[in-house]
Order: structure tokens, then sequence, then C-alpha cells
């Protein structure tokens, strides 16, 4: 049977495959350690599995509208207004089957073939597949390191073309961490503006931020960037309810109608009960988000802290999500690999450690780490990290 164009193109999924591996050899009896998963440890909260429960005794078990139940979105817009300042109406809204389905559904609904989406590296790993699916073409722009890994006008503005027609952003970013202040995303926003660029602003990390800083949304700086941004957000990451599969976009009415038209011939609807617990998690108490969040920040400061200490090692410290992003360059050189994927490769096979290649990212030189793991095994991951870089130093 012969497969389709579109699927022969896609790239496999770094993160999953060095999950797969770390289980492999879990299942045959070794003790691994995983820094690869994107997902909170903490479960999730006891109100909105409850609210899941008293639904399905309700019965809450049949279709909703394929954009989502118009109490959700209305809940929704009121999340958006306290949190980020931004007004919407529950029309210019889509509940979707998890925020990576909202970006695969506005990307079809957008994008036409030969159209160049501009993706700013190292970038989250699902980007450059949507837009190879949609029949767009990826354009990866550098974000170097020196710039703690963020576009800058000048870059983004060398890079457009006459077939340019969108710009992903992501901040807080997978993988890195790092978020864009206010004044970086004015400068971005002018040339989206100058040349009617589409804006995905990827913020599902948005409420995860440390040490005082603030995420600030693009979409929320003036009526006109509004206008040109869909804004993508969910409750996987904020609420850890990442196997409840609901995202969220806001964005143009008509852009959201024609998505929500795209859904009700793909998925249908959002499933219904995970609807509800959404609900539960965005009206109720708040408190377990603060909980989370200055448990992420105290894993963030001790892992930082400790990995910045081992020879070879240099990293950018981030201020939001749940992952460190350092450069292994020298460390695998000093191992004697050449080539940092090798480099995890061999720390997962000898230390039983996982991590994620930055190459999976656009970022060959670095490996993402993620700290959404308890501190007694980051510490203990750490540990044998250096003990691997010491021992096969040449």
């Amino acid at each position: 049977m012969e497969l389709s164009d579109r699927v022969k193109t896609l790239t496999p999924s770094s993160t999953l495959a060095i999950t797969a591996k770390a289980n492999e050899l879990k299942a045959e009896g070794h003790d691994v350690i995983g820094l690869a998963a994107g997902e909170p440890d903490f479960n999730t909260p006891m109100h909105a599995i409850e609210a899941a429960h008293a639904a399905a005794l309700e019965g809450h078990t049949k279709y909703t509208p394929s954009g989502g139940l118009k109490q959700i979105k209305q809940s929704i817009a009121e999340r958006f207004q306290k949190d980020d300042r931004l007004h919407y109406r529950p029309e210019e809204i889509i509940v979707c089957s998890g925020a990576k389905h909202a970006l695969y559904t506005l990307f079809q609904s957008s994008i036409n073939p030969g159209d160049e989406v501009i993706v700013p590296a190292p970038y989250w790993v699902s980007y450059p597949e949507q837009v190879k699916l949609a029949g767009g073409r990826p354009v990866f722009v550098e974000a170097s390191e020196a710039n703690d890994f963020k576009l800058t006008a000048e870059q983004l503005k060398a890079a457009v073309t006459k077939d340019t027609r969108a710009i992903i952003l992501n901040s807080p970013s997978n993988p890195t961490g790092v978020i864009y202040e206010e004044e970086e995303l004015r400068s971005l926003g002018e040339v989206c503006l100058e040349h009617d660029l589409l804006i995905v602003s990827d913020e599902i990390y948005g409420r995860l931020v440390y040490e005082g800083a603030k995420h600030v949304s693009i979409a929320s700086l003036s009526d006109e960037l509004k206008k040109q941004t869909v804004v993508i957000n969910g409750v996987s990451k904020t609420y850890a309810m990442t196997g409840w599969r609901i995202g969220y976009a806001a964005g143009d009415q008509r852009l959201i109608k024609a998505m929500t038209g795209l859904a009700s011939h793909s998925t249908s609807n959002p499933a219904t009960l995970s609807q509800f617990a959404a609900l539960a998690a965005l009206e109720d108490s708040q408190n377990i988000v603060e909980e989370m969040r200055q448990s992420f920040e105290t894993r963030l400061n001790a892992a930082y802290e400790k990995l910045t200490s081992i020879p070879g090692i240099t990293c950018v410290k981030p201020k939001g999500a749940f992952y460190l992003f350092p450069n292994m360059k020298e460390a695998a050189l000093r191992c004697g690999y050449d080539d940092v994927t090798e480099w995890s490769k061999a720390l997962l096979e000898n230390e039983k450690v996982a991590v994620v290649p930055g190459a999976g990212f656009g970022a060959a030189d670095n490996v993402r780490l993620s700290y959404a793991t308890s501190m007694e095994l980051i510490q203990e991951a750490l540990h044998r990290m250096e003990r691997f870089i010491l021992k096969t130093s040449k």
C-alpha cells in the first residue's frame, strides 16, 4: 500500500523517540530517569476530575458543538480578560482537542501550498511538520543563543519575502523557556503589521513564569496586532491536564469560523467530559496553578545551579515553561563525541538518563531537560550526567 506524499515528508518526533527508548529500558528493569517529558508531574486538580465525573452522571456524554460548549468559550474569554487584558467574544474562540490540534486546524485553515511560515529556531518540534502538512514551507531563522534564543525585528524583516504568510511566536518557549519582553514584541509586531503577516502566538506556558517575569501577549499590545494574531492556549500545562486534550484558539471571527468548519469534518468536537473538566479548572480556585508554579521555580533554580557547575556546560537561564536548554557541545567533545545527539544516546545507555537532543528543535548543540519531575530525581539525574562527563572526558 502506497503512503501519501504528505506523510512521507514528516520527521519523527524526537521527544517521543527518546521517551520510547527510555520506556524500553525501563521495561528491561533498568533504573531510568526521564527528563524528556513535556508535561507537569502533578495530577489534575481534584475539582476538575470531580466535574467530569458529575457531568458523566448527569448525562453529558453526547456530541457538543464542533467549536466547543458555549459556557467553556465564555469561561475562556473571561480567563483571557483576567490574565492577558484581552477581550474576545465566544464566537472568536474555538475549543479543540488539545493546543496541538488548535495549531493544526489553524494552519490547515490559513496556509496555502507555497506559503512561507517563519519559524524561529529553536522551535517546538511540531511547528514545521504542521506547516508542511498544510502545504506550506517552514522558513527557519536562527534565534541565537547570544541573544537568549530570541528573534530580532531585523532578522524577521530580512526573512520576509513575497510568499511569507505567517510567523510563529512561542513565549514562554518550548524548548528554551525564554520569554519575549514587551518591547521586543512591539518591534516584531511592527514588522508583522508592515508586511501583513499572520501572527501565530503560542502561549501555552504563559502562566508558568519565574523570577518576577511577566508574560505579555503580543495581541494585547494594540488593536491592530490583535487583529493579526491568533492566540493558542489550553489547559494542559497550566492545570496538569495533558491527557484531557483541551486547547483553544482565539482570533479573527472569520478565521475561527473556518477552523470550526474544518473541525466539524475531522474531530466533530472536543471530548465532552474533558470540556466540563476544563471548565471547572478555568473557573474554580487558581491556587493550584500558583502552587505548581512555585514548585517549578524552586526546581529551576536548584537544577540550573547544579547544571551550570558541570564542566563543559553553559545554559541561558529560562524564565518560563519547565525546561532547561543547555549547550552541550563542549561537554560532548570532552567525552569524545562530535555529535550531541550521539552523546545523548550514550548518556541514556550508560547512565540511564533520558534527555531530548536539540537537533529535533533546530539546535544541534543543545539538549532539552525537563524539570517537571521531583527534585530528588532531578538531582540524581544531574549527578549521573556529571559522573558520565567526568568519567568519559578525554
